[in-house]
């Protein structure tokens, strides 16, 4: 079958990693699937004159407005993924909700990554309640081992000698909802009392205006480094050599960058949302703070427990493989799409 499937592809951002994994599931089955990126159409005109001219058989959309909105009347099978923003920041413009709406009414089958999504859409649209499935993003981490760490950390600014240093790592795209700033302030006083710890930020430059603010705002801040985005492999070596992975969003459909650390067995503290608290179970898999003082705390409680650590490290990998299958993921997604044109 020839599949178009339109996801935001801004490089190594969680829509655009999901959307590649997706891809390598679909044409593992034998399918053609074309990725186009939702953020350079313009209009579902532009759209089905791209379906007519390439004989696309179904499609597939990674964020029921900013992708399914593209697919609305455009006569081909579709399956929608509920990408985060949307269900959790979207539903609050009345005409975003309504075209998101009118995608749930069209599309065949839509995914959510966790119970919660799906409850909160049957709330805003419930007769497409039996439409929805629920399927977790699959994880598989393979982090370069040859990436050199502690070189990249010096050029990135942090200290010459850094193989004694407790780094904990926010990987996110800049933008408002990712809240990268959150824990600027109070990092960079606990980094005067113990200058051996350092926040470093690390991801994609979305929002250009937001990113200005960020580098403004770090520029006369000690302990805190902004580090543009590297490749995966890459990252999740600098992971590793990480101390903890922290998620500081103020709404995240499910934060791929928190899943890939408890696989690679790094502990994880996360701002305590929705989101997050679906897959992080405080103090057993992961840690969860409201507050940055509080953020602050439980690190220091993670620094100084070292069965805490031990114990989180080994329950979130437990719970990694238990719940977020890879090969479970692409069973899933190859059934959907076989079933689109039945």
């Amino acid at each position: 079958m020839r599949i178009l499937f339109l996801a935001c592809l801004r490089a190594h951002t969680g829509n655009s990693t999901t959307a590649y994994r997706i891809k390598s599931h679909l044409e593992a089955a034998g399918h053609e699937c074309e990725l186009r990126d939702a953020a350079g159409l313009q209009s579902p005109l532009e759209v089905g004159m791209l379906i007519a001219q390439n004989k696309f058989e179904a499609g597939l959309v990674i964020h029921l407005y900013k992708a399914g909105r593209f697919l609305l009347g455009n006569r081909i099978p579709f399956g929608a993924v509920f990408g985060g923003t949307d269900i959790n920041e979207d539903v609050k413009n009345e005409e975003k909700c309504r075209v998101m709406g009118a995608v749930l009414e069209d599309a065949r089958f839509a995914v959510a990554f966790t119970y919660k999504i799906k409850e909160v859409a049957a709330k805003h649209w419930p007769q497409a309640k039996c439409k929805i499935h629920i399927q977790s993003q699959g994880i598989l981490t393979l982090p370069n081992v040859s990436f050199n760490c502690e070189a990249f950390l010096q050029n990135a600014g942090i200290q010459h000698n850094t193989k004694n240093l407790d780094i904990f790592l926010l990987i996110c795209g800049l933008r408002k909802v990712k809240d990268p700033l959150y824990l600027v302030e109070a990092f960079a006083e606990w980094h005067e009392r113990e200058p051996n710890v350092y926040l470093a930020i690390i991801g994609p430059m979305v929002d250009q205006l937001f990113t200005n603010e960020v580098k403004s705002k770090l520029h006369n801040i000690d302990g805190v480094h902004f580090i543009e985005e590297i490749a995966q492999a890459d990252l999740q070596a600098l992971v590793k050599r990480c101390f903890a992975v922290v998620n500081s969003s103020v709404s995240e459909g499910m934060s791929a960058a928190l899943l890939e650390a408890m696989d690679l067995e790094v502990p994880v503290l996360a701002r305590d949302i929705p989101g997050n608290a679906a897959i992080i179970k405080h103090e057993d898999t992961g840690l969860l703070f409201s507050t940055p003082q509080e953020f602050v705390q439980l690190s220091k409680r993670l620094m100084s427990e070292p069965t805490l650590k031990r114990k989180i490290i080994y329950n979130a990998k437990q719970y990694i493989h238990t719940n977020h299958s890879w090969e479970l993921e692409r069973e899933t997604y190859q059934y959907l799409v076989r079933n689109l044109t039945n």
